[in-house]
């Protein structure tokens, strides 16, 4: 589990398909092999280090739901919350649910299937950064910046076009779920016997 707080960009060395090898510093004093990292709003399993980077390997799953990854990019990279830390963003699992695409101004175009997850002043990922939805409209969502998110990830590398990583709030898929599942309705009868009313 992870909050969206980006603690350093990294630099993906290599990828052939299957191995991953990012390039940091910063976080690199404290993981070990076994230690999950979000890149870029993946979460990836270290299977081993180097003084200078780590290597993941990338199921194919990731690699059919993400934005993949490009030799050569800046990465977000971010260590798995511990329980002493503090909530600093919010409950981000690590698990990409699709892509956007950056249609600058701070505005992603998405489709119906993530847009339905997205509320307004709600929580979002974007490549594993924490942000804060500004405003939903047709098939598009903005987000709001701050110059130090802005300056301290890969957000100010963006470009219109690009193809970004989402992760939406895990609260409100929990939500569909649950009325989805045998029929659930939240009416007064149901709050009634589960003691809300």
């Amino acid at each position: 589990m992870f909050t969206g707080i980006t603690e350093e960009t990294g630099f993906i060395k290599s990828f052939d398909g299957h191995t991953l090898v990012v390039e940091c510093k910063v976080i690199l004093d404290d993981i070990k092999i076994g230690d999950s990292v979000s890149v870029d709003g993946c979460c990836q399993t270290v299977v081993s280090l180097s003084p200078n980077s780590f290597v993941t390997n990338v199921s194919s799953e990731t690699l059919k739901i993400t934005k993949g990854f490009n030799v050569g990019t800046k990465v977000n990279l971010e260590r798995a919350l511990t329980l002493s830390s503090r909530m600093g963003g919010h409950i981000v699992q690590g698990h990409i649910d699709g892509t956007a695409i950056y249609l600058g101004d701070y505005t992603f175009k998405v489709t119906d299937d993530l847009l339905k997850y997205i509320v307004y002043k709600g929580s979002i990922t974007v490549n594993g950064i924490s942000l804060t939805v500004s405003n939903v409209r047709q098939d598009k969502f903005g987000v709001a910046i701050i110059p130090h998110t802005f300056e301290n990830t890969t957000f100010k590398y963006l470009k219109i076009g690009d193809k970004v990583n989402i992760e939406t709030d895990i609260l409100g898929r929990y939500v569909e779920n649950f009325l989805s599942w045998k029929n659930n309705i939240i009416d007064e009868n149901f709050l009634s016997e589960n003691g809300f009313v």
